[in-house]
């Protein structure tokens, strides 16, 4: 995994040098799509850049990203969202990142999150740790909600209960997209959570917190899926906060 993850971080670089050199250009275009979400020219040539890359390297491996799909058939295959937090992009906000996940018989074996605008980096190899811009990085303790950072990116979305379990926390935070679930594998945030995300917004960060010691789970508890929500924790928290979130 080791050759795996140098290839990832390959990757990153030849995606960064498309996102950043596009960030806040003024001839940057974008478009809305069929689900009323931005696109940017500079989010499809990062995936197109990646998929380049892979078809190149001779390693024989698939690609599926956010922006050109990808039928999923490939034993092994890379899954790609070119830039996480395009809204956020399109603003000249520097909270956005490319997210790559090796994936292996349907087994997520290396995550990679790179967000160059914040100049931090985050990845992890299944079995081996987290780490964060080359140091290890781990969950924080925390026990009880009342002492608990919690986040999520947007709460309109958010069902009923994430309002019972914010007003109860230490601190409610808005850090959004990849970057709470970073700083839950950090140990900063202790929950964060979205009503909705699809495989290339969580393949990446959920092997980084697993891998940091946390937990990820949809609200009612079962494994992420496609278009299902997410909640990611220290794991110590992660009954408590399901219980808040889980549908009743």
């Amino acid at each position: 995994m080791e050759r795996d993850l140098r290839f990832a971080h390959e990757l990153a670089d030849g995606a960064d040098a498309i996102t950043l050199a596009r960030f806040r250009s003024l001839e940057l275009r974008v478009d809305t799509k069929p689900d009323l979400t931005p696109v940017s020219d500079a989010d499809r040539a990062a995936e197109e850049a990646v998929r380049s890359l892979v078809d190149a390297s001779g390693r024989s491996e698939g690609v599926v990203g956010e922006e050109g799909g990808g039928d999923g058939a490939d034993a092994a295959r890379w899954i790609v969202d070119p830039i996480d937090g395009t809204r956020n992009y399109v603003r000249g906000l520097p909270v956005w990142a490319t997210l790559l996940a090796l994936e292996r018989e349907g087994v997520i074996d290396v995550g990679l999150v790179s967000a160059p605008a914040l100049g931090r980096r985050w990845w992890a190899m299944r079995g081996a740790g987290a780490w964060a811009d080359g140091s290890r990085c781990a969950v924080s303790a925390v026990t009880a909600v009342g002492d608990a950072v919690v986040s999520t990116t947007s709460a309109r979305d958010m069902p009923a209960g994430w309002r019972t379990l914010t007003a109860r926390a230490w601190a409610e935070r808005s850090f959004s997209d990849f970057w709470q679930y970073c700083l839950v594998a950090e140990g900063s945030v202790d929950v964060a959570a979205d009503e909705t995300l699809q495989l290339w917004d969580y393949a990446a960060v959920q092997l980084i917190v697993a891998e940091a010691g946390g937990r990820c789970t949809t609200f009612a508890g079962s494994d992420p899926a496609p278009g299902g929500s997410f909640v990611a924790t220290n794991g110590l928290l992660h009954d408590e906060a399901v219980g808040y979130l889980s549908p009743r």
